[in-house]
């Protein structure tokens, strides 16, 4: 006997549903972010289109706010796969109702909207606040490292650049005088009336790196002179007025090992937990306890999470008039000075004062007392227990962000570029988690 197969007739037309919005499944997470988008304030998406009589009708921002949000929150960060996926998935279809906005323009839209969704971003946190979502009686503070679109093989020393620098100024002196030899030459041979060829391009070309060069070593001698006057240096002193012994560099004098990248040279070198050294950008967020959302976001450039507590805190009490009653966060975190800021505040913070296996061994904590106290909060049951929240509130969030939508690098170059698009996945990652409460 044989088989009957289901009808498969592909040259088939079909009638589809008059409502693009019933292409989906009800409950989707597409439709979810349509209706978030649409309680949302797009004020600052509209306003640089204001009277601009342009003639070219713009795509309208409220689409192109929910297909950036959406294309995130499902994995997708490439302007040019967001694109892509718009002529062939019908999630992307149903957002943009018939729009099919080219790469270029998406990329522009979010390059010039950065700083607009940290404002959804706090919108949507206190939607979540309003619903009794994010209470932020606890936090829990976290950092992780996200690598930046550089390659650490486009990072040179600052040693190695006075090496370069010497080397290339001796090739272009070296070539100038040999164009210069030229020029003599072809005077004698055509007339100084006539013109000869254009500059070398291998002269060019070692210019333009010498150029580079140059100016990466003025952002590392910048650098260098801002943290040497933060430590309370003066210029022209070779030795601490406090005693000690001289100072191991003239000021504004950065180490030979300090790096600078010429692709993007606001990332650093950071140690990743499985890649190893790679350049990054450090991100970080808070996290409430309630229903694990993120509350306040932050990157910089220093590979170590010191001075990140205050920021984050602060962030928290311009922002929503508020602040936790406690505080989670790692070792890295820890320094008097900040612990002492928690007390201050009236924060009940739990922050380790070291790893398990190192401990407190070297601190004279007579002369910390800030984090005296707080070893010895957490060398009690209770703040042990404490404390252990914070593995799971912080860094399953983060398992979120690289895991599930796939997150691991940055598609933007610079610090400030960097936060707004950070800004725009901690959005995502909240857009998703309250589609998932919601729906419980």
């Amino acid at each position: 006997m044989s088989t009957t197969f289901r009808p498969y007739v592909p040259e088939q037309s079909l009638l589809l549903p008059p409502d693009v919005r019933e292409w989906l499944p009800e409950g989707h997470l597409a439709h979810h972010i349509s209706d978030l988008v649409e309680g949302l304030d797009l004020t600052a998406f509209y306003a640089p289109y204001e009277g601009d009589g342009r003639r070219n009708a713009p795509y309208s921002p409220r689409m192109m706010v929910k297909v950036l949000l959406y294309a995130y929150a499902t994995g997708v960060f490439s302007s040019r796969r967001i694109a892509k996926k718009l002529e062939e998935d019908v999630a992307f279809r149903v957002l943009a109702a018939g729009n099919f906005p080219q790469h270029r323009t998406i990329c522009e839209f979010r390059r010039r909207h950065l700083a607009d969704f940290k404002r959804l971003f706090v919108e949507v946190v206190g939607l979540a606040r309003e619903l009794g979502l994010a209470r932020f009686g606890k936090l829990s503070i976290d950092g992780t490292k996200v690598r930046a679109n550089a390659s650490k093989r486009k990072a040179m020393s600052y040693g190695r650049m006075q090496e370069e620098e010497r080397r290339l100024a001796g090739e272009v002196d070296a070539l100038l005088r040999s164009a210069d030899e030229t020029d003599v030459a072809e005077d004698v041979r055509l007339g100084p009336a006539v013109r000869g060829d254009e500059l070398p391009a291998e002269l060019r070309r070692r210019e333009d790196r010498l150029a580079a060069i140059r100016a990466a070593q003025a952002r590392l001698e910048a650098a260098q002179r801002a943290a040497d006057a933060a430590r309370g240096r003066q210029p022209g002193r070779t030795r601490n007025p406090k005693g000690g012994r001289p100072y191991k560099r003239a000021y504004g004098e950065p180490d030979e090992k300090s790096q600078s990248n010429f692709t993007d040279p606001e990332s650093g070198i950071m140690k990743t937990g499985n890649e190893g050294f790679q350049q990054c950008y450090n991100a970080q967020a808070a996290v409430d306890a309630e229903h694990q959302l993120l509350v306040a976001t932050d990157v910089t450039a220093n590979a170590s999470d010191q001075g990140g507590l205050p920021v984050l805190l602060d962030q928290v009490r311009e922002t929503f008039e508020t602040q936790p009653e406690t505080v989670l966060a790692d070792a890295g975190y820890c320094n008097e000075r900040d612990l002492a800021d928690l007390e201050t505040r009236g924060v009940d913070g739990y922050v380790a004062a070291g790893r398990e296996d190192k401990g407190v061994a070297g601190r004279d904590l007579e002369k910390h007392p800030a984090t005296g106290r707080m070893v010895e909060k957490l060398s009690t049951p209770a703040g042990r227990a404490v404390y252990a929240e914070r593995k799971w509130l912080s860094e399953a969030p983060y398992g979120w962000v690289k895991h599930v939508l796939g997150f691991r690098r940055f598609s933007l170059r610079g610090l400030a570029q960097v936060r707004g698009e950070w800004d725009l996945v901690c959005l995502a990652v909240n857009a998703k988690r309250l589609h998932a409460l919601m729906a419980a």
